[in-house]
C-alpha cells in the first residue's frame, strides 16, 4: 500500500509540475511575442490544450504499468488492456466526465480518484490563467 501511495503521489507531483512550467513559460512568453493580442490569447489555449493532453497521457502510462503490473489493481468492462484503452480511460477520469464503461479494480482506484481530482483542479487553474490572460490583453488590438 505504501508503494501505490508513492507512486501515485509520484504520478501527481509531475503532472502538477508539467502544468505550473506551462503556465510560467506561457506567462513569460506573452509579453514578448509579436502576434496581435488576441491570437496570445488563442497560442495560449493551444498550450493549455497540450499540457493537459501530455498530463493525460502521463496517468494513461501509469493505468497501463500499473494494469499490467502485478497485485497494483486492474481495469475491467470494455477495456481489452491496451495503452489507447488506458488514454480514453484517462481523458474520462481527467474531465470528470467518467462514462463508466471501464471500472477501476483494487489500488488502482485510488489513482482513478486523484487523476480526477487533479484534472479539476488544473483545469481550473487553466481556466483562471487564461481569465486573467484575457483580461490584460483582450482590448489591446
Amino acid at each position: 500500500m505504501f508503494a501505490v501511495f508513492i507512486f501515485n503521489s509520484l504520478v501527481v507531483a509531475v503532472t502538477v509540475v508539467i502544468h505550473y512550467e506551462m503556465l510560467h513559460q506561457f506567462s513569460r512568453m506573452m509579453p514578448r511575442m509579436y502576434l496581435p493580442h488576441r491570437m496570445r490569447i488563442v497560442f495560449g489555449i493551444f498550450g493549455a490544450l497540450t499540457a493537459h493532453a501530455l498530463e493525460v497521457w502521463i496517468f494513461a502510462l501509469s493505468f497501463y504499468w500499473m494494469h499490467h503490473a502485478d497485485d497494483w489493481g486492474h481495469l475491467q468492462g470494455n477495456f481489452e488492456g491496451t495503452l489507447l484503452d488506458c488514454v480514453y480511460y484517462s481523458f474520462t477520469t481527467y474531465t470528470t466526465l467518467g462514462t463508466g464503461d471501464i471500472e477501476p479494480i483494487g489500488d488502482l482506484r485510488y489513482l482513478t480518484g486523484l487523476e480526477s481530482l487533479t484534472g479539476l483542479v488544473l483545469i481550473t487553474w487553466t481556466a483562471s490563467f487564461l481569465y486573467l490572460e484575457m483580461t490584460r490583453y483582450w482590448g489591446s488590438d
